[in-house]
């Protein structure tokens, strides 16, 4: 088999060997810690190589996989193949790690593939009570980026991560596309995409459906481009960030759809603009749409005063579908800092739940304007 160019032969066979062993037969799983070894001194390999790129391939197989870093600065562009399965361990205190998969300071990476990363995190999901037990277990991100920049990841599923799948710190300038993200809808906390401190994203032909947010965008994050993205279940796409462009969207069986979240009690004043929203259907969605700012997850929260997020120059267009609540609209903003500049166009949200009636609206300190259709009954100012 050849599985990457012929001058990274003795590369390809250290994986191999790694398959071969991890693929044997046995009544249980066990976690190879020789495994996580051969990947990072086939990584080093990689990328301390001068003169060409580097090619790593993860053959079709099952690796058993504890906590691992690839770190650079790398000397050229590294791509990672992957078309088996990589597989963590089951008990979540085995990866000792923030980070089951950790990419760091690397620029021009390229992550492919057929492969799963299996998180294996059914048996992580009861212990996720952080909101009520200060003593909870630190449970791992699936696959992590912090400082890489250039690179995309194309092709692969990662599923049932212990907390959320992917997540991106401080990255600029990242493609994803055609990536399957699977997780139960009562899996606590596996956002599927976390961005902070990012910029120049797009995501694109991409599948989401989890327990918590299937895209979730911190501060500190601008210019974000997400296209042709299924979500659901999940709880929607959550933000706070400048810049961002979602179009071509399907949210199904959701319990929230375009969702912007910020806390009652943030006192840093921050500034959410120039969102675009357009041509986004909802299929039985709990919340369609839903700025809420006042969020409490887990009442009762301390209450410090109004919300200083400053959300303005939001355009809404062609969002149609089916609402599972009363309320199809909901623009809950800030006393201190009014929402301004809201945009609605098109809009056609029925409602099909339990309690009867047409669809309605709710806003608070909310600045805007409409036009076209408009169900359920606007109530901008």
């Amino acid at each position: 088999m050849t599985c990457i160019a012929s001058a990274f032969k003795a590369l390809c066979l250290s994986l191999l060997f790694v398959a071969a062993v991890a693929s044997r037969p046995t009544n249980r799983p066990k976690v190879l810690t020789s495994s996580a070894m051969e990947f990072t001194n086939i990584w080093k390999s990689a990328c301390t190589r001068k003169g060409g790129n580097s090619k790593i391939y993860v053959p079709k197989g099952t690796f058993y996989l504890g906590g691992v870093e690839f770190a650079g600065p790398c000397e050229n562009q590294i791509e990672f193949v992957i078309d088996g399965t990589l597989l963590a361990p089951a008990n979540p205190r085995d990866i000792k790690k923030d980070t089951w998969i950790n990419f760091r300071y690397i620029n021009n990476l390229l992550i492919s593939g057929a492969g799963t990363l299996d998180g294996q995190g059914k048996e992580s999901w009861p212990l996720n009570d952080c909101h009520k037990n200060t003593n909870c277990p630190k449970l791992a991100m699936t696959m992590g980026f912090a400082f890489v920049n250039n690179s995309r990841i194309n092709g692969i599923t990662s599923l049932n991560s212990k907390m959320g799948h992917f997540n991106f710190f401080s990255v600029h300038h990242f493609n994803i596309t055609d990536v399957t993200i699977t997780a139960p809808g009562d899996s606590p906390n596996t956002d599927g995409l976390k961005f902070g401190f990012c910029s120049n994203i797009n995501i694109s032909k991409t599948h989401i459906g989890t327990g918590d947010d299937c895209i979730a965008i911190l501060s500190g994050t601008r210019n974000m481009d997400i296209s042709n993205v299924h979500c659901g279940p999940g709880h929607g796409i959550s933000k706070d960030v400048n810049g961002l462009t979602v179009r071509d969207i399907v949210f199904n069986g959701t319990s929230d759809g375009i969702r912007i979240k910020t806390w009652e009690s943030s006192a840093s004043k921050i500034l959410a603009s120039n969102f675009v929203y357009e041509n986004i259907q909802m299929i039985n969605v709990g919340n369609p749409i839903n700025i809420d700012q006042k969020y409490c997850p887990h009442p009762p929260c301390e209450r410090k005063g109004e919300s200083h997020v400053q959300i303005q120059d939001l355009k809404l267009k062609n969002i149609y579908g089916t609402s599972t609540n009363k309320v199809a609209v909901n623009l809950q903003c800030s006393k201190s800092f009014p929402c301004k500049n809201v945009e609605l166009t098109d809009i056609n949200l029925e409602h099909k739940g339990v309690e009867g009636g047409p669809s309605t609206a709710v806003c608070e300190n909310v600045d805007g304007s409409s036009r076209g259709k408009m169900v359920p009954q606007h109530c901008l100012n």
